[in-house]
């Protein structure tokens, strides 16, 4: 008997053994899990771009919903917060670019000149002459690779310009049709969601909060923060304004860190240059403003409750830089915030009813 003889007699015994129903359920989840895979694959290029789109369809579904309300027609409201966000971000851009470049390569230029060594000798000066050495080759070795990996990373963005544009122009329109038609979405979310209803509100809840969490608390409070510190780098003359603003957003955005990464170092550089005066009410700005804002912003913008872990969001930033680059920062976290609520649901023994739908009441119950 040759191979496919014996093969389709075992399948006609396996399929034999289920029912008709069971056979016809069988051949739709297999024919609905490759038809996955081949979406899956063919998304793949984009999926973060898509992602992405998505997310912050949801960070500005409040103001879509504001601008609606006056603007009545939904993909008028749409246009019109697209429209603000490019003013917000294109205008400041064309000016703030080129300066950001220059300083970039000043900083590039200065860290090249940098005498670690007589620095180090200044500050420790009974270590051995061998040590500082040691410790200025190491600084100047991390310092080239740093500025190497850098200018590396800008040729490669320059070079991946037509691809970048093709991502976004898609994160553009899913940015559109999630603000547009948020509703629908949310609507046959419901509709083909396996879930249990009973329990679908409390995971979608938990979600929810998770969610506003992570994008509110973290990234708008950091921008915030590093907006703010800003503003002191120009009142107090500090060099370099705008590349510092840029390190402490991202400071300020990254949790265990903070804009006091960048600030203080500065305060040291002010009082080193002997402007104490300077030096002691830039230092008060930061504590009172830059680094309270933190908690003042939190109060009304992210419910206590909905506080994540520092850790998680943490881990889940760097883990989501590695893997996806700069919008990994924001999907890192979400995605391991996510999976925990799938954790504690499987550690309180409540996954397998997620699944379980609940039976209509019949009449006669009801009577």
């Amino acid at each position: 008997m040759s191979i496919v003889k014996i093969y389709i007699a075992v399948l006609t015994g396996i399929i034999m053994v289920f029912s008709k129903d069971e056979v016809s359920r069988f051949w739709t989840m297999a024919a609905i899990l490759i038809l996955g895979i081949l979406v899956f694959l063919l998304l793949k290029p984009v999926l973060i771009s898509v992602f992405a789109g998505l997310i912050f369809a949801y960070l500005f579904l409040p103001i879509y919903q504001w601008t609606l309300k006056w603007a009545k027609y939904k993909s008028l409201a749409a246009s019109i917060v697209i429209g603000i966000i490019l003013i917000i971000i294109l205008i400041p851009l064309w000016y703030a670019l080129p300066v950001l470049i220059n300083q970039f390569f000043e900083v590039f230029k200065l860290s090249q000149t940098i005498d670690i060594s007589s620095a180090l000798d200044k500050l420790f000066p009974s270590v051995s002459n061998d040590i500082i050495l040691q410790a200025g080759t190491t600084f100047t070795a991390f310092i080239s690779k740093a500025s190497a990996s850098i200018l590396s990373s800008m040729v490669n963005f320059f070079s991946e310009i037509p691809t970048l544009l093709l991502n976004l122009l898609v994160f553009g329109f899913v940015f559109f049709f999630g603000l547009r038609d948020s509703e629908e979405l949310k609507k046959i979310a419901k509709e083909i969601s396996p879930l249990n209803r009973a329990k679908e509100k409390i995971i979608v809840q938990q979600f929810k909060d998770i969610t506003e969490s992570i994008l509110y608390g973290q990234f708008v409070i950091g921008i915030a923060q590093g907006l703010f510190a800003g503003i002191g780098f120009l009142v107090f003359g500090i060099d370099k304004a705008l590349l510092l603003t840029i390190l402490t957003i991202l400071c300020s955005i990254i949790p265990i860190l903070g804009p006091y990464i960048v600030y203080i170092p500065v305060a040291i550089s002010i009082f080193a240059s002997g402007n104490t005066g300077a030096g002691v009410a830039y230092l008060l700005y930061n504590i009172i403003i830059v680094s309270t804002l933190d908690n003042f912003l939190r109060t009304y913008i992210v419910s206590k409750k909905t506080k994540m872990n520092s850790a998680v969001v943490f881990v889940g930033m760097i883990g989501g830089l590695f893997m996806f680059g700069m919008v990994g920062l924001l999907i890192g976290p979400l995605i391991l915030a996510y999976f925990l609520i799938i954790l504690q649901l499987y550690k309180e023994k409540e996954l397998s009813s997620l699944f379980v739908r609940e039976e209509p009441i019949q009449e006669s119950e009801k009577k």
